[in-house]
């Protein structure tokens, strides 16, 4: 916004001070400086033009005049007029607005012409008296106030109640109007007809002032609310990986009305969510769950936009990753709610109360406080943790975590009754330790340790903290859906390859060892080399589904990954060696049996001899023989001597 210029207007030489102490003065103050510019003749520098000609085209260019009279008249031309009452004159032929300070009190003392001037100007406005620059100044501030708050420049209003610059009845469009009253009229039995004109509607709502649409009547029935206020948007994302990175897959701008904002960035986010169709047993449409309940993220989005600061520069930014999804608006809770007291009930305080009026109407919001609770509660139905709320800097985050553990995931991890419990767990919890995954599974300490490191190898925990109590477990976040979109970079600064979720690296787990040498030893028979798990594809590409957002590029990789699993499939025999098999399970029950023989007690074995008709009884052990063998504890007897035949 340009700034406004005033034009002092005196006697130069007898009020040089006064007017160099006036333009200080507003350089210098906090308000006053974003406002106005002081224009003073004697920084205008030499030239060809008359004088005359100068100030008064100053004059014209003005939006405040500033009249300090003294007790000279000044130069006076052929006519006998001075400068400074040609100015006045022109200032009051232009329309501009007028301040007329005087200096002293005594008007004796004045130049006769000049007591002419003052008391003109004195039937014309209202004129101030002042004996110092102190005095002066201060009453130039309450004057140069009060014209902002004329101008609308300065408000004491609310932001949504002001009247909005430069805009009419024109730039609102009357069949979101007429929309609006049918809605409420069935949602909240709203009292004017239908057909009603609309500066009646938009006066029983408080959205006019003076005939004039206020910013809140622009912002709910403006045909373009941006025209006025720009940053009035909701700027939604799609990302493939967890954290912000260029290039943006998928980036959209809502503008119009706030109700087309939400109900545009709402279908924005459930169309980049996964979701269920189930079957027809209980109506005749199909049932569709998504994995973030539909209520919950719309009521995260209204509230940003309801709630949001207008009088900021920043737009509401509705980001979707590939684990949770996030809405970002401007503006600080209002005192006394923080962030923890919006989890338990609370009073409903709102930031703009003539949107959020309407908004209710129109059945978008409760005016209750009850929207959090809802949102708990949905993804907690949903067995999802609760949503997060934060206050940074200046602005108000809302988060809601996906479900990416389906149960797809779930079966190909092949986890036993207690990961399985404890997965349920960390779907709200988020952690663990191993004490509570003890309680929660009644396993002792050392399968608690086994249980969980086999999860943290299967990538579904990570840990984090030293041994002891200090040690957690946290769900571990979704990996990438586009290895060119990561979430992590290498310290070279590479993308990570994403590791086939459920596989651990050879050398962190004892399964591992064990696999490859099964592997060896069905060589070692020429038997066919089969993988002991079956083939999976990468996460995001197969093994959800149901996704109604995905792109293009995420449909040709999802597709090369199942050509890839098909292909390995095709290269298995179709008919397996039964033979090398049984003597596979033959092998490997003969260790089984050497190994629990080796563990018993030795008996006695017979002679290697062949022929032997009949075994003697075994010699009697004498006392002597009994200490000796007393004294070799924990070695093994020889076996007695046989008499052969």
């Amino acid at each position: 916004m340009s700034r406004l210029r005033i034009f002092i207007s005196s006697v130069q030489k007898e009020l040089a001070a006064e007017r160099r102490a006036i333009r200080e003065f507003v350089k210098h103050d906090p308000l006053l400086r974003r406002f106005f510019d002081v224009f003073l003749f004697e920084d205008v520098p030499a030239s060809s033009r008359r004088a005359d000609e100068v100030y008064l085209a100053e004059v014209d260019a003005a939006d405040v005049y500033l009249g300090l009279f003294g007790n000279d008249y000044g130069f006076e031309d052929a006519q006998g007029i001075s400068p400074t009452e040609r100015e006045f004159d022109r200032a009051t032929t232009q329309g501009k607005t007028r301040l007329a300070f005087v200096k002293g009190t005594d008007d004796q003392l004045r130049h006769p012409k000049m007591r002419a001037l003052v008391r003109k100007a004195g039937n014309q406005l209202i004129r101030r008296r002042f004996s110092t620059n102190p005095e002066l100044t201060a009453a130039l501030s309450a004057s140069l106030v009060e014209h902002l708050f004329a101008k609308g420049l300065v408000q004491d209003r609310p932001f949504e109640e002001q009247p909005c610059p430069d805009a009419t009845l024109d730039d609102l469009d009357a069949r979101a109007v007429a929309a609006f009253v049918r809605r409420a009229r069935e949602e909240r039995q709203f009292p004017l007809a239908e057909g009603a004109a609309m500066p009646d509607v938009l006066t029983h709502l408080n959205l006019l002032l003076n005939g004039q649409p206020t910013k809140a009547a622009i912002l709910l029935f403006g045909r373009n609310p941006q025209r006025f206020l720009p940053s009035a948007e909701v700027r939604c994302m799609h990302f493939h990986g967890t954290e912000i990175a260029r290039p943006v897959p998928f980036y959209r701008i809502f503008k119009g009305n706030l109700f087309d904002q939400v109900d545009l960035a709402h279908d924005f986010v459930m169309s980049k969510l996964n979701r269920s169709v189930g079957t027809r047993t209980e109506s005749a449409q199909a049932p569709v769950r998504y994995e973030i309940p539909s209520d919950a993220v719309r009521e995260a989005i209204v509230n940003a936009i309801a709630h949001r600061d207008y009088a900021s520069a920043a737009a509401v930014q509705v980001s979707v990753f590939a684990d949770r999804f996030e809405v970002w608006n401007p503006g600080q809770l209002p005192p006394p709610l923080t962030p923890e007291k919006l989890r338990h009930p609370h009073s409903s305080i709102a930031r703009n109360h003539r949107v959020c009026e309407t908004l209710f109407l129109a059945r978008y919001i409760e005016k209750f406080g009850t929207g959090t609770l809802m949102m708990i509660r949905e993804c907690r139905a949903h067995a999802l943790p609760e949503p997060d709320f934060l206050q940074r800097s200046g602005e108000f985050v809302t988060t809601l975590w996906r479900d990416w553990l389906t149960e797809k995931v779930i079966l190909d991890l092949q986890l036993n009754g207690r990961q399985a419990t404890a997965v349920a767990f960390l779907r709200q919890a988020r952690k663990i330790s191993n004490r509570e995954y003890r309680n929660l599974t009644g396993a002792n300490d050392r399968t608690a340790l086994r249980d969980l490191s086999e999860l943290v190898a299967k990538e579904l925990l990570v840990r984090s903290g030293k041994t002891g109590r200090s040690a957690f477990y946290h769900l571990a976040m979704k990996p990438d859906i586009n290895p060119t979109n990561p979430t992590v970079t290498s310290p070279a600064g590479n993308p990570t390859q994403t590791r086939q979720l459920g596989k651990a690296p050879a050398s962190s787990s004892s399964e591992s060892a064990h696999a490859r040498t099964t592997v060896k030893r069905k060589s070692a028979i020429n038997r066919p080399n089969r993988p002991s798990t079956p083939i999976r594809p990468a996460l995001g590409k197969g093994l959800t589904t149901g996704s109604m957002g995905s792109s293009a590029e995420e449909s040709e990789k999802g597709s090369e990954m199942a050509q890839m699993a098909h292909a390995q499939t095709r290269q298995k025999p179709d008919k397996p060696d039964k033979a090398a098999e049984s003597d596979a399970k033959k092998t490997d029950a003969a260790r089984v049996q050497n190994i629990e023989r080796t563990k018993r007690p030795s008996a006695p074995k017979p002679s290697s001899a062949r022929n032997v008709p009949t075994v003697p009884k075994a010699r009697k052990v004498t006392a002597s023989r009994k200490g000796a063998t007393k004294g070799r504890k924990g070695q093994r007897s020889p076996a007695p001597r046989r008499k052969t035949t």
